[in-house]
């Protein structure tokens, strides 16, 4: 199975990548997580792009807030897919991230999730891997039918206390 690679462009992003690793550890989703800066560490970005595809990975995340370039730097070295989980950050509510991850020029796509949306982007990440994998095409299934199952609940518990 194809790892995912995940970026973080400082370690305050952490709560919100825990949310992507415990995603991909729930669907048995092999991964490495690392600190990263498009601005601070360029060399070590680019580096890890360029050599994503012969590490085995086959999905890159890029967790980054304020000017959040680091999806797209990710991009820019890669034909990997690329999901980009722009940040909240005091300033703007995470709207500046959200346009600097999603407003990417043609030719250097990159999918964007919602703010702060790690668990999204994990799943984002499984089902493009799950192209080619079977078994967590399966494991995919299932936690949509549990997901289901638990709304149902909550639904039958809302229906019991109103009627």
């Amino acid at each position: 199975m194809k790892k995912v690679g995940i970026i973080m462009g400082s370690d305050s992003d952490l709560p919100i990548i825990r949310k992507a690793t415990d995603m991909l550890t729930s669907l048995e989703i092999p991964f490495e997580v690392h600190v990263y800066s498009a601005h601070r560490t360029p060399d070590e970005a680019r580096d890890f792009a360029r050599s994503a595809r012969e590490n085995g990975f086959g999905v890159l995340i890029a967790a980054a807030g304020m000017a959040a370039h680091l999806a797209g730097a990710i991009a820019a070295n890669t034909t990997l897919p690329v999901i980009g989980i722009p940040c909240k950050s005091s300033v703007l509510d995470g709207m500046d991230a959200l346009l600097s991850t999603v407003m990417m020029p043609t030719g250097i796509p990159v999918a964007t999730v919602a703010i702060n949306g790690g668990g999204n982007a994990a799943l984002l990440a499984a089902q493009i891997i799950a192209l080619s994998d079977d078994a967590l095409s399966q494991r995919l299934i299932a936690k949509r039918s549990a997901d289901a199952e638990a709304v149902l609940k909550k639904d039958a518990a809302i229906c019991a206390e109103f009627q």
